[in-house]
């Protein structure tokens, strides 16, 4: 197991990420996310969830009956995919390299981890072509935000003092030795534009959320519907999309 398997497969057997997307605040980014999905699926479609963790999403639209792959490249979660439903389709592997799958495979590719845990811009441009390749008509991508990172961790948790060595005269984050890299938005449509890819859509899957999760895993049913509604009125605002925690890119050939 290289090192970096290694580094997430430690990770992902203390983080609980099924916890995190069933709590209220976590709620937010599926629910928006799964509004988005919808919009482009068709009857029928094959589906391929590249970076599934757990299964939050790839069990979701297989319970709709939708024919989906799982990809996955650490074995806990692995472990908890196959314990949820035996019968998923499930390839162990990783984003930058598909070879498993022909041209054309699916209709439809997510990706919603792959690329914040690929620290090297050619790691990140591999995964969006080889997401590309075996497609044929959507890919959706997520990136965790430059800004969101900074103000939580450097400031709002209190740590800017241990961590201002890793952040640049424009405070962007350099940390190579990271289990995420943090995009803005340039970045990410360079990165589109190298991989041929044109950009349908853009929307914060989760804008504020991740700063108020005490105060949304509070909120009384009403008060979260409202916030909620909020949410998907304002998600894909210019000006709200680089503070957001996470933004999701609807990209097609």
């Amino acid at each position: 197991m290289d090192e970096f398997k290694e580094k997430l497969t430690a990770f992902y057997n203390k983080f609980n990420e099924n916890k995190r997307l069933d709590r209220r605040h976590g709620q937010v980014e599926f629910l928006t996310s799964m509004k988005y999905i919808h919009e482009y699926l068709k009857a029928g479609d094959k589906i391929v969830d590249i970076g599934a963790g757990p299964g939050r999403y790839a069990l979701a639209l297989k319970d709709e009956g939708y024919d989906v792959t799982a990809v996955e490249y650490v074995r806990p979660n692995i472990g908890m995919l196959r314990a949820k439903d035996k019968e998923i389709k499930i390839v162990e592997a990783s984003a930058v390299d598909l070879s498993m799958f022909e041209d054309d495979s699916f209709d439809v590719v997510i990706m919603f981890g792959p690329l914040y845990h690929l620290y090297e811009k050619e790691d990140r441009l591999k995964a969006l072509k080889e997401a590309k390749r075996i497609t044929k008509r959507i890919i959706f991508t997520t990136c965790i935000m430059n800004e969101y990172a900074v103000i939580e961790y450097a400031f709002k948790d209190g740590n800017y003092k241990q961590i201002k060595d890793k952040l640049d005269e424009n405070f962007k984050i350099d940390d190579p030795e990271a289990l995420f890299f943090q995009s803005r938005i340039e970045e990410i449509d360079e990165l589109n534009n190298m991989a041929g890819l044109k950009l349908l859509k853009r929307f914060a899957s989760d804008g504020p959320s991740d700063y108020m999760r005490d105060t949304i895993n509070k909120m009384d049913d009403e008060t979260f519907e409202a916030y909620l509604n909020f949410h998907l009125k304002t998600c894909e605002r210019k000006e709200l999309l680089g503070a957001s925690s996470h933004v999701v890119d609807i990209l097609s050939k």
